[in-house]
């Protein structure tokens, strides 16, 4: 299984959807790899650059609702896979988008906006999120700061999971 946790990257806006995560003109690329480049490429976000340097090892992405909204396409998980991300934190999620996650073997973790608003206290201060992943449960840290959640995912997610996504579920399951 996959660990989970690291370096913060914070999209401070709600209905970022699948064409911000990666651009429809990459969708006929012929390989993960060739999307890397350019995640986030279309994101209008006031001083965000995906390639600026704190962004650049991120491995956990803190949004806000409705995150992976508009076109249903599993293009949008895999840039943030071949990125090194592979967790996603919101206090919502489209509805295929978040299953797109789990099936690539990756966290979509939905917490109460309050929580969210926490976690946004951390923004600017380098911040790390390290998941506990038998305990349900995330820890954001800065310094000497921290603040402990817990989360919820459904046994059949978290098979998704630990299998490391849905084809390799399959592969031993049936």
């Amino acid at each position: 299984m996959k660990s989970f946790g690291g370096k913060v990257m914070f999209l401070d806006r709600a209905n970022i959807n699948t064409d911000e995560i990666i651009p429809a003109r990459y969708l006929t690329e012929i390989s993960k790899e060739a999307l890397r480049p350019h995640m986030l490429e279309d994101l209008q976000l006031d001083g965000f650059d995906p390639k600026a340097p704190n962004n650049q090892d991120a491995k956990v992405i803190v949004t806000r609702a409705n995150f992976g909204c508009g076109s249903s396409r599993e293009h949008a998980p895999w840039v943030f896979e071949m990125n090194n991300i592979n967790v996603v934190i919101a206090s919502s999620f489209a509805r295929i988008f978040r299953q797109n996650m789990f099936n690539c073997g990756m966290l979509a973790i939905e917490l109460p906006e309050a929580d969210i608003e926490k976690l946004f206290r951390y923004k600017n201060i380098g911040a790390r999120i390290d998941i506990d992943f038998d305990k349900n449960s995330l820890t954001i840290s800065s310094g000497k700061e921290s603040d402990a959640f817990s989360y919820r995912i459904s046994g059949f997610d978290r098979a998704l999971v630990e299998a490391g996504g849905w084809v390799e579920f399959a592969d031993a399951k049936y």
